[in-house]
């Protein structure tokens, strides 16, 4: 018995002996950036593996667009946000914010008057330069993320040494791929002499007369040549994402934003993030540009106003998910009632046993109808003269679905 033990003994030990020798062996001379007895978390990608399939590689970039996160908890289960590592980690240029002063949804005399407000994390409103009257260059330094809208904004530095401090800093809102060390030109007060060699601008350089006289040019000799390379030359450099641009200077097509009413006004319409608009044409009067909008509609607005080149940054922003009911509270968005929780006196579908409204037509809390239910008729189809700017309205129920 003693001697089968030793036996077993000399062997397992001859074997192991030889097992660590070809480990080591095998280790040093196939894998000799692993070291014996470390432990492998993850496994290491290799040349020899095969490309993924279209269908992979889209699934693979959803999770590059949006961040999810292991659901540990609850609240973090269905959370998911657009990933923009661009942005700039640290706190807001001080001097260009301002503290915002809640007031719960309440007027002066203490009554709601916005339902749903109240609450939330302590917020600085960023100014915003929706003007742009400074001339000049303008270095993007950093983008930014804004409590107060969807889309980010982007601090920018003018060049211009002349400047005093405080107009040399400035936030805008940020086109999409617009990032730091960029450059950006506001041209709201026209073209400067000596931009372009051969083209001068003037008031009466406008959308429908600057398409005539670039085709009366193409068809004559070689100082129409010389001209037309002046025009192609201009909207390289002024139609680009950032610049700010008269609208009868920007060819039809163009992609836009941050879009002014008034010639003399600051940006008011298409802020939103993810949203553009498009110029569909100049009319031959040469005061008129129509310009499509987010939502299908078609409107005329002078041309002497200004728009911004581009598409608004953060499209993604429509896509995100919260996760949880705390996330609304954190933004100051106070919990929404429905009107059949109520009780008669609070609300039009209120009262009753169960879960009835009472037959009634869908309403709103002040009985306005809801649905779909149209209250309000602009453009050509209203009332005389209610908005005269409108060429073609939004697409509404079966032209919208049809689109």
């Amino acid at each position: 018995m003693f001697s089968a033990r030793c036996l077993l003994r000399s062997c397992f030990s001859a074997l192991n002996v030889g097992s660590s020798s070809f480990a080591s062996s095998s280790s040093s001379s196939v894998l000799p950036h692993v070291l014996t007895g470390a432990r492998r978390f993850a496994t290491e990608a290799t040349t020899s593996q095969q490309s993924p399939s279209e269908v992979n590689a889209a699934l693979a970039r959803t999770s590059i667009l949006y961040k999810t996160y292991k659901p540990i908890t609850p609240g973090i289960r269905h959370l998911k946000r657009p990933l923009s590592p661009h942005l700039y980690q640290g706190r807001p240029l001080r001097e260009l914010t301002v503290p915002l002063r809640k007031r719960g949804g309440r007027n002066n005399h203490g009554r709601i008057t916005v339902r749903h407000r109240g609450g939330g994390h302590k917020q600085r409103i960023r100014i915003v330069d929706f003007m742009r009257t400074d001339p000049g260059p303008c270095d993007v330094v950093r983008i930014e993320y804004d409590p107060g809208r969807s889309a980010h904004i982007a601090l920018i530095k003018n060049r211009d040494p002349n400047l005093c401090g405080g107009k040399v800093w400035s936030y805008i809102l940020a086109p999409d791929n617009l990032r730091a060390g960029d450059v950006v030109e506001s041209f709201r007060q026209g073209i400067p002499d000596g931009l372009v060699p051969g083209f001068v601008d003037s008031k009466e350089v406008r959308g429908k007369t600057l398409q005539k006289k670039e085709e009366e040019e193409k068809s004559q000799t070689q100082t129409a040549s010389t001209a037309s390379l002046a025009f192609g030359v201009l909207r390289s450099i002024t139609i680009k994402p950032g610049n700010v641009v008269p609208l009868r200077l920007i060819p039809p097509g163009t992609i836009i934003h941050n879009v002014a009413l008034n010639p003399q006004g600051r940006a008011i319409l298409v802020r939103s993030a993810g949203t553009f608009a498009q110029v569909v044409l100049h009319d031959d009067q040469g005061k008129y540009t129509h310009v499509r909008l987010q939502s299908g509609e078609v409107r005329k607005v002078l041309q002497d106003c200004v728009a911004t080149v581009g598409k608004v940054s953060n499209p993604l922003w429509k896509n995100r998910n919260l996760g949880k009911a705390g996330r609304n509270r954190w933004l100051g968005r106070r919990p929404r009632v429905r009107g059949m929780a109520m009780n008669r006196c609070d609300h039009p579908h209120g009262g009753g046993r169960g879960k009835s409204k009472g037959n009634k037509q869908p309403r709103s809390i002040w009985g306005w109808l809801t649905k779909g239910k149209r209250t309000r008729k602009p453009g050509p189809k209203g009332p005389k003269n209610s908005n005269k700017m409108v060429v073609r309205e939004r697409p509404r129920g079966k032209e919208k679905r049809g689109s």
